[in-house]
């Protein structure tokens, strides 16, 4: 029998800290501070649904290369402990909580989630014909910052320029550590068919690209203080993200992926959970909110 346990891993629950702070910085953003807690609630609640239908239908696309890879034949579908069609519910019945809980927030949000959708759910299919699937992950998670602001304003005005610099920061850091991440599947991926760019260009290419990514995103959120006029808090939490993202250049390497975990997981949350906290504290000493 399922167990909460493995529905929890199945849509890697504890992975909401990289794109959960994002929707709330955009959110704060928007706001100038703290928004509504009615906002809040319903910000929360529409990145907890997409990225369980996300997660949901990327194990269903890729149950049968999850199986022939050792890697990760342990996962939930391919190990038996849950089904297709009980997964297949799960990422229907997400789908529709996101679209609804997108129009209670506004009418934009909520035509805009449908098309947002597609982005999330496409991802899946990308790495069968292009190696730009890093990107599209990139932009997928990307989309939640943006999202955040629409479901805030109601409205895209002229003043929107913070959170795309944020966005665009969002989707470089994503699609660096998904390089990394990737560097472990490059020899599978080739050998199946499927399309990375560790698996194209090599390992040490891949992290060499990984870490140019990374310099856009240390650039792009230096770009969401300045047009935002965020003060000290802020910097220093972006000064400790761009350290946390040196390290993990640091300790991964072509011939030495034994701490990728610690790279793409770790150090990746407090990545995102530390830009948030700087952001928050940042506008508390403001005065700012809704």
């Amino acid at each position: 029998m399922s167990t909460l346990r493995d529905w929890l891993a199945l849509v890697r629950f504890s992975h909401s800290v990289f794109a959960l702070p994002f929707a709330l910085c955009g959110a704060w953003l928007a706001a100038g501070g703290p928004p509504g807690w009615r906002v809040a609630v319903l910000v929360v609640l529409c990145a907890v649904a997409a990225r369980t239908a996300a997660m949901g239908f990327n194990r269903l696309v890729d149950r049968a290369s999850d199986a022939a890879n050792p890697r990760t034949r342990g996962r939930e579908i391919p190990s038996g402990k849950l089904g297709p069609g009980a997964v297949r519910a799960l990422v229907v019945f997400a789908s529709l909580a996101f679209v609804a809980l997108a129009f209670a927030l506004n009418p934009l949000a909520g035509w805009l989630s449908a098309p947002v959708l597609l982005v999330l759910l496409g991802y899946s299919y990308v790495k069968r014909v292009s190696s730009s699937a890093h990107l599209v992950l990139g932009l997928a998670l990307s989309l939640a910052p943006l999202g955040a602001w629409v479901a805030v304003r109601g409205t895209l005005e002229p003043d929107v320029t913070p959170v795309l610099w944020l966005a665009l920061g969002v989707l470089t850091w994503v699609a660096g550590f998904d390089l990394i991440y990737a560097c472990q599947d490059a020899a599978f991926d080739r050998a199946s068919g499927l399309h990375s760019i560790p698996a194209r260009f090599g390992l040490a290419r891949a992290l060499q690209l990984s870490g140019a990514l990374h310099v856009v995103t240390v650039a792009a959120l230096a770009a969401v203080g300045v047009t935002a006029e965020l003060g000290l808090a802020w910097w220093v939490a972006l000064g400790v993200a761009a350290l946390l993202l040196v390290w993990q250049h640091r300790i991964v390497a072509p011939h030495d992926l034994s701490r990728v975990d610690l790279a793409f997981f770790t150090l990746n949350g407090w990545v995102g959970v530390g830009l948030f906290a700087g952001l928050a504290l940042d506008r508390a000493l403001a005065g700012g909110g809704a």
